[in-house]
This record gives structure tokens, C-alpha cells and sequence, in this order.
């Protein structure tokens, strides 16, 4: 569903309440600016925006479930289906070769990983690049999933978008290390070959126990739920666990890395 749609739906139930746009800002305790800034497009609707028009308009929470259908079609169409399995896991293990987890990535370096090559137009990538922030609100929920990162040294050595944006992604990292839900480790160069060269993955456990699998290739990701993959990959993370440094040595080498206090 594109967003026009929910602006569609707004306007409708703005309009069979009998309340102006003023009206509804005054109802919600938002800017009238804001308000009409999100009616003609020009900004984005959150969902505490969608929650409190649902209850000043009495729309029984249509807003903010169009709202969320919205969202989850944002971005290309085949990463839609891991985006809800990644929203609904109660556990994620990622593993990443050359690059920081998109979960982990700070705005600055998510913005230089889209816009290399040119590959995509400066709006595309903005929508892409607001889409990846969203999505890390996951970890800041009443009941995150239990996260682990598995990172190559490479990944927190390679410069992307250059020495000051990786050095504040190096910050990010020690930041969210913090956090209860989630652990953190490097596998050091030193290890040479190991089971992950051949690139990153994520693995979800769902509420129900089911277990879901992310791979990408050069041109787009995949959603596998095969039994005999998932179990290759799982034996892949126990390889690759096995090769990294404990959480607390992790975090060492990353402070030793970063430049600025």
C-alpha cells in the first residue's frame, strides 16, 4: 500500500468527523505545520502520529494499521517478506564479512553503502536509507529480540564513506553493545580462512520456534525456510563463533580502532 493511500485515508476520516486540519492538530497536540506537511507528502507520518489520529478521529485503529502495511512495502519488494519476520523474532543472529549489520549501521555510513556506484537516484536512496533507521528501532523495544553480531575485523576496519564516518560507526557499535538484548563479537584477522568468507547472513527464531534464514547475493536477498540450509547455516555459525573474540575483547579492539574519544 503507498503512502497516498493512508493520506487518502486520513483526509477521509478527518472529513467524517467533521474536524478541520487545524482541528486535528489541536486534537493530537501536534503542529498544524506537521499536520499539513504529513497531508500534502512532504513528511512522513510516524506511528505515534497515526496511533493519536486513530483515537481523536475514532477510526478504531485503521491509521495505524494501514500505516504499517505501508511501511513493511517499503523498499525493494523482496526484502518485504524478511522485514516481518525480522519485526516478529524474538532472537537474530547476523553475520556480516565485509560490512556493519544494517541494524547496527549509523545514518551516515548506511548513506554511504546505498549511494556507492551511483546505482541508485538521490531520492531512492533517502527512502532507503530512512527505511534501514527504522528498522533498528527493534532494538530500542519494551521486549527487543535477543541479538547476536558476528562481525570480520574487516568490517570494522574498512573506511566506508571515509575515517570519520567509520570512526562514528565504531561509537555506534560500543553504544549499542550496551544494550541488555544484544552481544557482540569480531572474528580478528588473524583467524585467516574461516567458515563465513563466502558471505553474510541472518538467521530469526520466531515466537512459535520456527527458524527463518536471510541471504543476499550481489542483486537482491532471498527468505529460505529449508530444514537442510538453515541447518548448514547454523553449523556455520557455530564455526564462526568459535573463531571470534569474546564480547569483551571485541569491544577492545574496537575502542583501540577508534580514534576519537
Amino acid at each position: 500500500m503507498k503512502i497516498e493511500m493512508w493520506i487518502r485515508a486520513l483526509k477521509a476520516a478527518r472529513a467524517g468527523a467533521d474536524v478541520s486540519q487545524e482541528g486535528l492538530a489541536t486534537l493530537i497536540k501536534w503542529s498544524p505545520s506537521t499536520v499539513a506537511a504529513i497531508e500534502t507528502g512532504r513528511r512522513r507520518p510516524t506511528m505515534e502520529f497515526a496511533l493519536a489520529a486513530d483515537q481523536a478521529l475514532g477510526t478504531g485503529g485503521l491509521l495505524a494499521n494501514l500505516l504499517e502495511a505501508a511501511d513493511r512495502e517499503r523498499g525493494p519488494s523482496w526484502f518485504v517478506p524478511w522485514r516481518g519476520y525480522e519485526q516478529q523474532a524474538t532472537r537474530l543472529r547476523a553475520f556480516e564479512a565485509c560490512l556493519v549489520p544494517g541494524l547496527l549501521q549509523t545514518e551516515d555510513y548506511a548513506r554511504a553503502v546505498i549511494s556507492t556506484g551511483g546505482l541508485h537516484p538521490p531520492a531512492v536512496v533517502d527512502e532507503l536509507v530512512a527505511v534501514r533507521m527504522e528498522r533498528q528501532q527493534l532494538l530500542q523495544r519494551d521486549r527487543p529480540p535477543h541479538c547476536v553480531f558476528l562481525l570480520d575485523e574487516t568490517a570494522v576496519r574498512r573506511p566506508v564513506g571515509g575515517p570519520a564516518v567509520l570512526d562514528a560507526q565504531l561509537g555506534r557499535l560500543l553504544e549499542v553493545a550496551e544494550l541488555s538484548a544484544v552481544r557482540l563479537h569480531v572474528i580478528p584477522l588473524a583467524v585467516g580462512e574461516h567458515a563465513g568468507l563466502g558471505g553474510g547472513f541472518v538467521l530469526a527464531e520466531l515466537p512459535d520456534g520456527e527458524r527463518v534464514l536471510y541471504l543476499e547475493n550481489a542483486a537482491r536477498g532471498h527468505v529460505v525456510d529449508d530444514p537442510e540450509t538453515i541447518g548448514l547455516i547454523e553449523r556455520k555459525w557455530d564455526s564462526l563463533l568459535g573463531e571470534a573474540l569474546s564480547t569483551g575483547a571485541s569491544l577492545d579492539l574496537i575502542r583501540k580502532l577508534k580514534v576519537t574519544p
